[in-house]
């Protein structure tokens, strides 16, 4: 293992002093109206995102994230009146996807985290909700203690209702943990980009908070194109970093969807920038899926298995560090593409775990819209990973020129040097 291994990393390099008042509570009334930092050829510069089209080659293609966040969170109250909060993780494995799962009927079964599981003995915890006038009784039983988690079934006495339609009637917005407040109505709007499609999310893709209809209209208007994918952001990604290097730590993997048209997409020469890190990773990972089939670590898939539940096609941790590294962009996504035309599928639905850190080369985008992130966590290592150890200057710039931080708050572009 090289000394430039993320695995060696100590997550301890990659901190700053963030003061709360410092940390957007809530976003502003014009989306559009928060600052930009622009980072290009090791200069700073100052702008709004309404402006982004002056900042962008009249090349660029964007890649957004049309994930929808769903009302995770889950309010029980139990027979002696102590209260019991569910925040609904990610579906059973059960399940291919997050799709399959958001659309059962019935009943479902889901990985939560449990507020108060103390007080959580062996009964079944009854909700009643109002849907069009009508009394839906939503039930939650404890199947399973993990480690990090519990196995919990949800189930309701209207087999008509999918299990996000539920979510979206019994639940609540699940704003990140650092906003320490609770969740308004506003926030079931100004937490969802204008662009969400796709229920599975938990958090937000916050990079894309920031756009307006009126500025998608003006990237257009300069010939500035846009792609979507579908990264469903799990609670991982506000994991903290508590281990000494990051070979200890265990990056959560999320799911992806992409189209065949996607990747095709990818192939063009002109300037590709992820908007938010998911968007980034996603990206990156399909370079990365594609190393393995030039490889030869993936296999033909049986129509009879739905492929999406197969090991072999999703990304672990460290791939991208110990898969060959001379593989050309072009055979990648190429190799991708036919692998999935072989398999006759035109959508990619996996599992990404990719850790972007310092030492890792870019790939497929050539930088990032995003915002500015916690210290200590995997976000800002690749934040550190695009522009090396200007990282620090550019927060340090932010801290000092009144940027808002995290979900909420401002972001930046920064074009990467390598």
């Amino acid at each position: 293992m090289s000394a430039s291994h993320p695995k060696n990393l100590s997550i301890l390099d990659y901190t700053y002093t963030l003061p709360e008042e410092r940390i957007a509570k809530y976003p502003l009334s014009e989306r559009d109206g928060s600052k930009l930092l622009v980072y290009k050829d090791n200069a700073i510069a100052e702008s709004v995102y309404r402006d982004l089209a002056s900042h962008l080659p009249a090349d660029t293609l964007l890649i957004f994230n049309n994930t929808k966040v769903v009302e995770a969170r889950l309010l029980f109250t139990k027979a002696t009146g102590g209260n019991i909060e569910l925040f609904c993780l990610e579906p059973h494995d059960q399940y291919p996807d997050i799709t399959t799962a958001m659309l059962q009927k019935g009943k479902v079964l889901w990985k939560c985290l449990v507020g108060g599981a103390k007080k959580w003995k062996a009964e079944t915890l009854v909700k009643e909700i109002l849907q069009d006038n009508k009394t839906v009784r939503l039930s939650a039983t404890m199947m399973e203690k993990l480690n990090d988690y519990f196995i919990i079934e949800l189930s309701w006495d209207d087999a008509s209702l999918t299990f996000a339609e539920i979510l979206h009637i019994a639940g609540l917005i699940p704003l990140p943990p650092y906003l320490n407040r609770p969740a308004d109505e506003a926030d079931k709007s100004t937490y969802q980009t204008i662009y969400a499609k796709h229920d599975g999310s938990v958090a937000a893709p916050t990079a894309g908070l920031h756009f307006t209809k009126k500025l998608l209209e003006n990237l257009e208007a300069k010939g500035i194109s846009h792609q979507f994918v579908t990264l469903h952001v799990g609670a991982g990604t506000f994991k903290p970093v508590k281990a000494a290097t990051m070979e200890e730590h265990e990056m959560h993997a999320e799911f992806i969807d992409v189209s065949i048209e996607l990747i095709e997409s990818l192939l063009t020469n002109k300037t590709i920038i992820p908007v938010g890190t998911t968007s980034f990773r996603t990206v990156e990972s399909l370079y990365w899926m594609g190393v393995k089939v030039v490889s030869g670590e993936w296999l033909v898939v049986s129509e009879k298995i739905p492929y999406s539940t197969l090991e072999e096609v999703s990304l672990t941790q460290w791939d991208a560090y110990e898969l060959p590294q001379d593989v050309k962009k072009e055979d990648a996504l190429f190799a991708l593409i036919n692998w999935m035309k072989a398999n006759s599928r035109t959508r990619l639905i996996t599992k990404t775990q990719l850790l972007v850190a310092p030492g890792y080369k870019l790939r497929i985008a050539q930088g990032l819209v995003t915002n500015f992130h916690q210290p200590q966590s995997t976000l800002l290592l690749l934040v550190a990973a695009i522009i090396g150890d200007d990282w620090r200057r550019v927060y340090d710039y932010a801290l000092a020129n009144d940027f808002r931080f995290l979900s909420y708050g401002d972001g930046c572009l920064l074009f990467s040097e390598q």
